[in-house]
């Protein structure tokens, strides 16, 4: 796979490796937007059809990208906080159950955990990071996995962690949760679109992604999956384009108890969003044309000499075995002043994200070797 940086309108006094803070727009997506708008000027060529329609479209593409056997179980989002709200709303939790989260996950798959578990008089359990750096990774997963029990209800995290790209095994995890009994959520927000995921082989309760970081997306849209376990909850909203029917708009006043079909009762009301919903099928279509794994290994093949010469330059970052190549972590050795990088890194016009004690890379494919070097140039001149 070749960089696609001639696809995207990118600042070339910038060199932006922080699409784990958000992405830039394809030119593709930036021209379904515009056309979306457009559209939306002249509401009366926008048929009642086009409120379904283009919705089913994004499901079965994200389907494809997801290796997901049921479109219908794929709804679109506004946030990762709400796709994650269902799940809260829906989990049996009662006191002494516990909580899993991984240590400094992003609040979003935290704050839901806290409220139902102080409702309930149950406990949050944080698997912080072991404090070690050899074999980091893999202690870590084997902590988390170690954590589970039969009192857990629910494991509720990313499957790389969005400070510093850590690989989490999803199918032990899953493994070890269907053997207790305890439901499974993830935040595949850093992760989505940049690294291949299958749905149908994991067989999480839910997987949750915001649309516009890894997934090349807008703001403010995203998509959801909700497994079986969930089949007979309860959506946070109760919206008309939920129920059995809706798509009947002259018999809308003819009220139903019944949902429409698979996980689509949580699907966000006005979810037929004429400007966002093109332009993430634009995004997924154009992921889908690349592959999720073609764009890691290309990320990989970007990386990995630079990761090299940071290593040898006292910097830390984790194994390739445990870690994400399109978001990665560099920790400081002792030679190293944070505050003086900062400075300088912002003095090159290089954007990264700095999370917790670590410098949080996150590149993709409109990246390539040149911006690589800009950076590892800064980082090795103290």
């Amino acid at each position: 796979m070749d960089c696609k940086k001639a696809e995207f309108d990118l600042d070339p006094n910038v060199t932006f490796l922080n699409c784990a803070y958000m992405s830039p727009l394809l030119n593709t997506v930036e021209e379904a937007g515009i056309q979306g708008i457009k559209r939306k000027r002249r509401p009366h060529i926008i048929p009642p059809t086009d409120f379904f329609d283009e919705t089913d479209i994004l499901r079965k593409e994200y389907a494809k990208l997801v290796h997901c056997s049921e479109p219908n179980r794929l709804v679109v989002i506004p946030s990762a906080s709400y796709g994650m709200a269902n799940v809260a709303k829906n989990v049996e939790i009662k006191a002494g159950d516990n909580i899993i989260v991984a240590g400094e996950q992003f609040p979003s798959n935290v704050y839901p955990w806290m409220e139902i578990a102080n409702k309930a008089q149950a406990t949050i359990k944080t698997i912080a990071p072991p404090n070690t750096i050899d074999g980091r990774g893999k202690a870590w997963n084997e902590q988390i996995l170690e954590a589970i029990d039969e009192h857990t209800r629910l494991i509720a995290m990313g499957n790389i962690h969005w400070a510093d790209g850590t690989i989490f095994d999803m199918k032990a995890i899953r493994a070890k949760t269907t053997k207790v009994g305890a439901l499974m959520a993830i935040d595949g927000t850093q992760s989505i679109g940049a690294m291949p995921f299958n749905i149908d082989e994991i067989k999480p309760d839910a997987l949750v992604t915001a649309s516009y970081k890894s997934l090349m997306g807008p703001y403010s849209i995203g998509m959801a999956y909700y497994g079986p376990a969930l089949d007979h909850g309860s959506p946070i909203e109760q919206n008309w384009i939920n129920r059995y029917e809706s798509e009947n708009f002259s018999n809308l006043v003819n009220y139903s108890d019944r949902y429409q079909d698979g996980a689509l009762r949580y699907e966000v009301g006005e979810h037929s969003n004429f400007i966002l919903v093109p332009m993430l099928i634009a995004a997924v279509k154009k992921l889908n044309e690349w592959g999720p794994e073609n764009i890691q290994e290309y990320c990989r093949n970007l990386v990995e000499p630079s990761i090299q010469k940071l290593r040898e330059a006292g910097y830390w970052i984790e194994e390739t075995e445990y870690r994400a190549s399109n978001l990665f972590g560099i920790r400081l050795g002792n030679q190293h002043d944070m505050e003086k990088i900062k400075e300088a890194l912002t003095q090159a016009n290089i954007l990264v994200s700095y999370r917790g004690d670590a410098i949080r890379v996150s590149p993709s494919i409109y990246n390539d070797e040149q911006d690589m070097a800009k950076l590892v140039s800064v980082l090795t001149s103290f």
